[in-house]
């Protein structure tokens, strides 16, 4: 058999070839177009390849040609403010070679071949290094400097020579004894997980700036979320809130089949965001990965895998980076499509019967690890599903719940009350509250977890007084349980509720989160207070210092604000008990 055969036959996106010597996985060329397209599965002869780009036209007969070569990306200086499509081809390079619709069969290079990169090596002549140790460096954007690493698997070698100046990722700037050339780019395969020293414990969290996210239900670094939600509920809006304000150095996003307007608003808004760590473009530390649903199915399954690599590459230079898969649901509909053209036994609503299996691969590669240079770096994945009708029991959701760690249930009916972030206070949860509650002691205050467990408390609590105010209404509550009710609702608006577009509100650091709950919490027990000595309820509700700390989260001099606030309550109850 040789490394070229022929088409058998075309079954939309999946070709069948004959004659082709060809290991799973291989990337091959279809057609006289050279249609890039990647082997699955092998039967005796065939070989059936699932194709990238669209086949139409495409007949038996033509040719199709093995690289030889899995699907692989290149990783080096050059990655940062790009966007690419599913396979890592540049989109804005495409557009300028063929106008706003791709051709077909039409290549370029993930990282530009022309442009010189200033090389500076920490490394010299004689020194030890092996797969994954750090060479030298390069400034990629103003905010990031990119560490230029041994592909990893090099076995452990010599330094034979090295050069400092200007390159592009294509020269040689150095060998090793054991002949390896070293240069500022190498390439991964996207199916394999870059190697690691060792797995951390999920004790650190990933400071996002959201209330609901770290008030309620946080995600450590490293960890493995999903955001299942209907359409019109705020998936986006919320993963765009954790690309800007998350503490992670790097951000993948990847488009994976969205729709064609949503995807260009991301496109079209992300280059023009402001970092506000640094004050640069939000793209100087951005990977934009585009797989809109017009797009081939075939690459969108890629996309995934391109955007976890690259992901992986730089927290093996001891970055932390987050990862957003917008959305899994359409990747695993790409999967359904391929499979049913596989004519595989379906499994649950058609899916896959390994679509369990995929996912786990996928969220796995989440983690905090120990570089194999001795570095902390961190791949936090954040997935949000889009079940059909907002039906959380569909098979994308979950299995998907089976593998992630923390769940933020966004809620429809939330979204029509104007409440955002729309995440259903009830239905969330997260796994990494005791892994994660002695950092929260040690660097928010040691009140931090009861405040929280208490809030969580009074939300339930509310949820069940609720059932009873819709029977009789809330006058004929006790007014213990009245003031639960008011309590509960400050929790909801003065807190968990938060305007993404609001300059002060959009982000609230942890230590204004504390004071934020400790006020309402203090308030509360106030108001208990006063109750028990008679004070009516109405005169608890008219207090001004009530209304006040509803406008905390505008006021940038929070600390004065609150001080002043809470000043004001003591004084309001002390006359209210001495009247």
């Amino acid at each position: 058999m040789s490394q070229e055969g022929t088409i058998y036959r075309v079954a939309g996106p999946v070709v069948t070839a004959v004659g082709l010597n060809a290991r799973m996985y291989d990337v091959v060329k279809v057609g006289k177009e050279g249609l890039m397209g990647e082997v699955i599965e092998i039967d005796n002869d065939k070989a059936i390849i699932q194709v990238y780009e669209n086949t139409s036209a495409i007949k038996p007969g033509e040719p199709v040609q093995n690289t030889g070569l899995p699907l692989s990306v290149e990783l080096g200086p050059g990655l940062l403010t790009s966007i690419y499509d599913g396979i890592q081809r540049p989109l804005p390079v495409l557009k300028e070679k063929m106008g706003n619709f791709i051709s077909r069969g039409v290549t370029a290079t993930a990282l530009p071949r022309d442009k010189k990169w200033n090389f500076v090596p920490t490394v010299k002549a004689g020194d030890k290094v092996a797969g994954g140790s750090v060479i030298g460096t390069v400034q990629e954007t103003r905010t990031i400097v990119q560490k230029i690493m041994v592909p990893p698997e090099t076995p452990e070698s010599t330094i034979k020579d090295i050069k400092a100046g200007e390159f592009t990722v294509e020269e040689v700037i150095g060998h090793l004894e054991n002949g390896t050339e070293l240069k500022l780019m190498h390439k991964w395969p996207v199916r394999k997980s870059r190697p690691y020293k060792e797995k951390l414990m999920p004790d650190i969290p990933l400071v996002t700036g959201q209330r609901i996210l770290d008030g309620l239900f946080p995600i450590a670094k490293g960890g493995t979320a999903a955001i299942p939600g209907p359409f019109g509920s705020g998936k986006t809006v919320t993963q765009q809130q954790l690309a800007k304000w998350s503490d992670a150095e790097i951000v993948v996003y990847i488009g994976c089949g969205e729709r064609g307007n949503e995807m260009t608003e991301v496109l079209a808004e992300f280059p023009h965001l402001t970092d506000p760590k640094s004050g640069n473009p939000l793209m100087d530390r951005t990977v934009l990965i585009a797989n809109t649903s017009n797009m081939p199915v075939a690459a969108r399954e890629a996309s995934v895998y391109t955007g976890i690599t690259i992901a992986e590459y730089y927290r093996d230079q001891g970055y932390g980076v987050s990862l957003m898969a917008d959305s899994t649901s359409r990747w695993a509909e790409a999967m359904r499509e391929i499979s049913s053209r596989l004519e595989e036994m379906p499994g649950e609503e058609g899916y896959p019967a390994y679509l369990s299996a995929r996912l786990s691969e996928f969220y796995e590669r989440a983690g905090r690890v120990i570089t194999p240079m001795g570095k902390e770096g961190s791949v936090t994945v954040i997935g949000a599903v889009s079940p059909p009708g907002g039906d959380f029991s569909e098979p994308v959701t979950q299995n998907t719940l089976r593998i992630v760690k923390v769940f933020w249930a966004l809620d429809a009916k939330l979204a029509q009350r104007r409440h955002f972030p729309a995440i259903n206070w009830l239905n969330s949860y997260s796994l990494y509250q005791d892994s994660l509650k002695d950092w929260y002691t040690k660097n928010v205050s040691p009140e931090w977890n009861p405040l929280k467990v208490r809030s969580m408390e009074l939300l339930q609590r509310e949820s069940e007084l609720q059932e009873i105010v819709q029977l009789v209404g809330s006058d004929a509550l006790p007014e213990d349980q009245q003031l639960t009710l008011e309590i509960a609702r400050m929790i909801r608006e003065y807190f968990l509720q938060q305007n993404a577009y609001h300059d002060v509100d959009t982000y609230c650091s942890m230590n204004k989160q504390f004071l934020m709950l400790k006020s309402i919490m203090t308030f509360g027990d106030l108001a208990q207070k006063a109750l028990a000595a008679g004070v009516p309820m109405p005169k608890i509700l008219s207090l001004k210092s009530k209304d006040d700390l509803a406008k905390v989260k505008y006021e940038s001099d929070f600390e004065k604000y609150l001080n002043t606030v809470n000043s004001q309550m003591q004084a309001e109850f002390k006359a209210l008990e001495a009247a």
